[in-house]
């Protein structure tokens, strides 16, 4: 079960429910507190340094318990009462050069600028080399909307307390949040309060990598029709093809203008050149894709007709991307079948008319407006990308990472979704499909970011071919 990204007020309500229902603070704080130092016990060896920062409030409390529960390690602990009585104690512990700091210092109740003590007091912690696990949140981060409260923890790990918080996800935090964990079960009253947009865990994933029949032939797995390429553009549908063979339909199929140089580098993917026959060939697909490489001077209009008849009539499911997503006119298609668009915020922001920031600071609200307005499936890219709907909660995804920040990835994103949806499997599932492959593009590529070499999109796309589970 995906899970709820909730705001401070939401989080305030369902502890009210949890003491309401007789189960006491404290029980709640020794269930985070040993989550606490079970997340500090993995992140460490044996006979390392941890240095324990507790604070005033439930963070703080959490922290403490937290001491109990470190094993062999050797703890160190500052109750910070005072950031000014308290800094040179901060400075010596530091000097020890602690393995890691642990901060319980402020939690989501913050409401107010730090004072420039607190500012100096965390620009101290930032400035030593020791990494930071934070609860809940950054000391100094506003939990609902990403903001610095004058200064925050420049944090390595943040562990999630019941929940995520919205603040936690915004690019405003990005650089202080580090690797997000979650401790979802520390006794807070079920069920978790419902939400506008939750999170999408390995967990939620399982079981959604298409299975074969093994008396099965291709003829059964389906068949993506890619339209792309251009002069100048021509890698866009091969990487997008590719990437299609990898979700493992029968038959994967490009429809290009570009054929010469699309087809010389094509093996396993059937390329037809773009003329009055492709519009039959296209009938004989199960899922569509378009845009991938569509951005040269030459498209012809009929394609370009093409797509936006497909668009507005075709029975399958489609996905549109890249150049033609600004093809595509506003209001629902006429055809009921599953549309969905898969912008960056740049592309989000043309269709929107207004700036990528805007689209940034709401990226569920943006991606609501734009399903909204085209009556389709928008999967918002970018950190932590969006799956929305007009009504419904969002998904959030939780994989992925600034690798992916390079020519190609989206289109391999493109070909990798429609791969799937070609598949009767996944037909009336397409949410699923749409989810699953958005999960594994940024799978693979935190695959290729833990290691030690520089990759690019032939990396990434065989990447999507290894089994995530085994």
């Amino acid at each position: 079960m995906p899970l709820p990204i909730l705001s401070v007020a939401q989080v305030r309500d369902w502890e009210k429910r949890t003491w309401d229902a007789g189960i006491t603070v404290e029980s709640v704080i020794e269930q985070a507190g040993q989550a606490v130092g079970r997340l500090a016990t993995q992140v460490t060896q044996s006979a390392d340094s941890i240095l324990l920062l507790i604070g005033k409030g439930n963070n703080g409390s959490d922290v403490r318990v937290a001491a109990r529960h470190l094993g062999d390690r050797e703890v160190a602990v500052l109750e910070v009462a005072d950031p000014v009585e308290d800094l040179g104690a901060l400075k010596h512990h530091l000097g020890e050069n602690p393995v890691l700091v642990v901060d319980g210092l402020f939690g989501i109740g913050l409401n107010r600028d730090l004072d420039k003590h607190w500012q100096q007091f965390i620009q101290c912690i930032n400035e030593s080399d020791a990494p930071v696990l934070s609860v809940d949140c950054p000391s100094g981060l506003d939990a609902d909307n990403g903001q610095v409260r004058g200064a925050v923890i420049e944090a390595a790990i943040t562990l999630c307390l019941g929940c995520f918080k919205p603040g936690l996800l915004a690019n405003s935090a990005a650089h202080c949040v580090g690797r997000l964990h979650i401790a979802s079960r520390i006794g807070l009253k079920d069920p978790a309060p419902e939400a506008d947009s939750y999170w999408v865990t390995e967990q939620d994933m399982r079981g959604l990598s298409p299975q074969r029949d093994p008396v099965s032939h291709k003829g059964v797995h389906g068949h993506v029709g890619i339209i792309g390429g251009s002069t100048g553009y021509h890698g866009a549908p091969i990487l997008a093809g590719y990437a299609g063979l990898r979700a493992q339909p029968g038959l994967v199929s490009i429809f290009t203008s570009a054929y010469q140089p699309v087809s010389a580098q094509c093996q396993s993917i059937m390329v037809h050149p773009w003329d009055r026959n492709c519009v039959e060939a296209l009938s004989r697909t199960t899922a569509l894709v378009a845009g991938p490489g569509l951005a040269g001077g030459d498209v012809e209009d009929s394609l370009r007709q093409t797509v936006l008849n497909l668009w507005n009539e075709s029975s399958k499911p489609m996905v549109v991307d890249a150049s033609a997503l600004d093809w595509l006119p506003k209001g629902a298609p006429d055809s009921e079948a599953f549309r969905l668009l898969t912008p960056h915020p740049g592309e989000a922001a043309r269709l929107l008319g207004c700036s990528p920031e805007k689209v940034e600071s709401g990226r569920v609200r943006a991606a609501r407006t734009l399903a909204e307005q085209f009556g389709a499936t928008v999967l918002l890219k970018g950190r932590h990308s969006v799956l929305a709907q007009s009504t419904g909660p969002a998904l959030v995804n939780s994989t992925g990472n600034a690798g992916l920040a390079q020519g190609g990835s989206g289109d391999v994103l493109a070909g990798f979704v429609g791969g799937l949806l070609a598949q009767p499997v996944f037909h009336g599932r397409e949410i699923q499909a749409a989810m699953y492959a958005t999960w594994k593009h940024g799978w693979a590529a935190d695959q290729l970011a833990s290691g030690s070499e520089y990759w690019g999109m032939d990396d990434l796309i065989n990447t999507l071919g290894k089994r995530e589970f085994h």
